[in-house]
């Protein structure tokens, strides 16, 4: 089941032992959140909450979680990301180290699987697509995609290209993800709403596309502000609003981690 509204999507499955979460939104909601997870469930607890990346729109119920038990799984660089102050070109200022039971107690190098109430689940390290510590967790029996932040239907997801993502690692995660897909898959992106197999096709290749005009800019000598000038985007911009912060940060990340052939 679906659970929006807490600062980003809540994917949460019921088990024997407790429920799994997909993602827990901001600290702020994370009282109501997992009183409606239970209550949705028909648990009295949790029993694993996954955190696709380490911001603090995924991660706000991990304290809660944590304190009452539950296991908390992620990429290994996001327990190093919520174990010391961090700054982020996603969000002002810099975010302290989150406490002791709010980490990650479970962690992962790459990709793997496990199961839960009987549902193997598989889950993939996209290196450099939306920070470098994103997951994304496929439910192959129920045809069901959590694809974290690397994409959504209704706005341009940043790079957090100072810590370590950029426009190509983007593209190499939806190139990932687009072969998981087919025309029956539900994909859950960290925010909007659930979108088909094929729309996640179309942001592969609106993502290539752009991936290209940046290389142009960059052999042309241009930098992060010529380029939101230019506005490769445009023709996006009804659908998923100004690209502007997007268009900045993607340049920007080229600059600190294209290397030509």
């Amino acid at each position: 089941m679906l659970l929006q509204g807490a600062g980003c999507n809540v994917i949460a499955m019921r088990g024997p032992d407790g429920a799994l979460m997909i993602d827990g939104g901001l600290a702020a909601n994370a009282d109501a959140l997992l009183a409606a997870v239970r209550n949705a469930t028909g648990g009295s607890r949790i029993d694993t909450l996954v955190n696709t990346h380490w911001h603090p729109e995924q991660t706000g119920a991990n304290e809660a979680v944590g304190r009452a038990g539950g296991v908390i799984f992620a990429h290994e660089k996001t327990k190093t990301y919520l174990s010391n102050a961090v700054y982020s070109a996603t969000f002002k200022g810099r975010r302290p180290a989150l406490p002791q039971a709010a980490r990650p107690t479970r962690t992962t190098r790459g990709d793997g699987s496990m199961d839960f109430a009987g549902q193997p689940i598989e889950y993939g390290y996209m290196p450099a697509a939306h920070t470098d510590s994103d997951l994304f967790v496929y439910f192959p029996r129920m045809n069901l995609l959590a694809a974290g932040g690397v994409v959504s239907p209704e706005e341009w997801p940043l790079l957090d290209y100072r810590n370590g993502a950029w426009l190509g690692g983007r593209v190499r995660a939806l190139e990932r993800l687009a072969d998981l897909v087919n025309a029956d898959t539900r994909v859950v992106p960290a925010n909007g709403r659930v979108m088909a197999g094929p729309e996640l096709v179309r942001h592969r290749d609106m993502y290539r596309a752009l991936f290209k005009t940046m290389i142009g800019y960059l052999n042309m000598g241009l930098g992060p502000e010529d380029a939101v000038q230019r506005n490769p985007l445009k023709g996006y911009q009804a659908e998923f609003g100004d690209p502007s912060a997007f268009t900045y940060g993607a340049l920007k990340s080229m600059m600190i981690a294209y290397v030509p052939d």
